[in-house]
């Protein structure tokens, strides 16, 4: 293992970055940012700053000179121009062929598909010039389809449940016949998420599986840990785990899942860095998915990715207005819930569906299914107006 890198080079400066603070502490290791604005989240923990947008590679050239290796808060960077830079000397983790195959939606499908990991049916449309051949594709997956852009979508945009063909083809028309991918729409019987992470000495920590509850395809409120039997969580952490392996990356994943009535796993989406999915981890883990990315990308051993308490829910706070506001009463109220540990952003504008902060409870026992409702319609309720409950 080499030596711990000290100055860490995080692209990207929103709350996944900012949540980063403490561990980087922690561990006493220094992170230096690389983000366009000054008033994003990150800049606030920030040991340096170079201001500019993440797919600037003449930005991180500056960044790379502070830092002894970068890492990643988000994937919508400019990947020829960094594979220039890491001829050059600069140190990528996750590694730049690492993220290849993932960072386009039917790239990842392939990768998935090439090492036997089970995903959804699936093809693509490259151009105007496949019109001619949409029938056939779409009929091949069949409907109900899920078309979605193969870069830049996140919390649900980019991506349309279509149920006709004629839906399919006035979509990718207001899309400007841009790349899709076509796949197959997975009934499920719930969504599931998992982190892992994998050292540079090749070890891997699975996290507990986790349900997450999704509305208008943003995720809402995560589960952890999920109510599924064992060969469920058997499925799930093979998945994660010949992923990583396959890759030999090191860094942090987030994997999101279909779970099927028939108790089948299916890969919706993979994320190559922290996801929303991990927040949890925060307080009920004995080591966060922050602090787990840390020790990786810095040659650190990785540390226990157990929960130590019996069950924990998480919460999104999304925005649901558009307004300039703290909420600070909203704050105020959440923060005084029981066994509630609340997670406020700082970002200056609210929209709607906008992750303006989140909040988890965390449990000493595993509680009911309607129980949980409970504890979460109270939350939410501290939140949301009741006509956005």
């Amino acid at each position: 293992m080499g030596q711990t890198a000290q100055n860490i080079g995080i692209i990207g400066g929103g709350q996944l970055a900012w949540m980063m603070g403490p561990a980087a502490k922690k561990l006493g290791l220094r992170l230096i940012i690389q983000t366009p604005h000054p008033s994003d989240p990150a800049v606030a923990i920030a040991d340096g700053l170079e201001l500019g947008a993440v797919a600037d590679a003449t930005i991180t050239a500056a960044l790379a000179k502070q830092c002894n290796v970068i890492s990643f808060e988000n994937e919508f960077i400019d990947l020829p121009a960094l594979q220039k830079l890491a001829q050059q000397g600069t140190g990528f983790y996750p590694q730049l062929r690492c993220l290849a195959p993932l960072l386009d939606k039917y790239d990842q499908r392939r990768y998935c598909q090439q090492l036997g990991l089970p995903s959804p049916r699936f093809t693509t449309l490259e151009s105007e010039a496949d019109l001619g051949q949409l029938d056939k594709r779409a009929a091949s997956i069949g409907f109900p389809i899920a078309l979605k852009t193969r870069r830049h979508g996140y919390d649900g945009q980019g991506t349309f449940i279509l149920k006709s063909l004629e839906q399919v083809k006035t979509t990718w028309a207001q899309l400007t016949y841009q790349p899709v991918l076509l796949e197959a729409f997975v009934p499920f019987e719930r969504e599931l998420a998992v982190m892992v992470a994998r050292s540079q000495d090749g070890k891997v920590a699975v996290y507990p599986v986790v349900e997450s509850q999704q509305i208008n395809q943003v995720c809402r409120r995560v589960i952890a840990p999920a109510a599924v039997g064992e060969a469920v969580v058997q499925q799930v952490n093979h998945i994660a785990t010949q992923l990583v392996t396959k890759l030999d990356v090191v860094g942090i994943f987030g994997i999101e899942l279909f779970l099927t009535a028939d108790g089948q796993v299916l890969i919706n989406e993979i994320a190559p860095r922290t996801h929303n999915s991990g927040h949890y981890t925060l307080d009920a883990c004995f080591t966060s998915q922050f602090e787990q990315q840390l020790r990786a990308v810095s040659g650190l051993p990785l540390g226990s990715a157990d929960m130590k308490c019996a069950q924990a829910v998480m919460i999104n706070l999304l925005g649901f207005e558009t307004a300039t506001s703290d909420y600070q009463e909203h704050q105020n109220s959440l923060a005084a819930l029981a066994n509630a540990h609340l997670y406020w952003y700082g970002k200056q504008e609210s929209r709607p569906g906008r992750k303006l902060g989140h909040i988890t409870l965390t449990l000493d026992r595993i509680h009911s299914r309607d129980e949980l409702n409970q504890l979460i319609n109270q939350v939410e309720s501290h939140w949301y107006p009741a006509d956005n409950a």
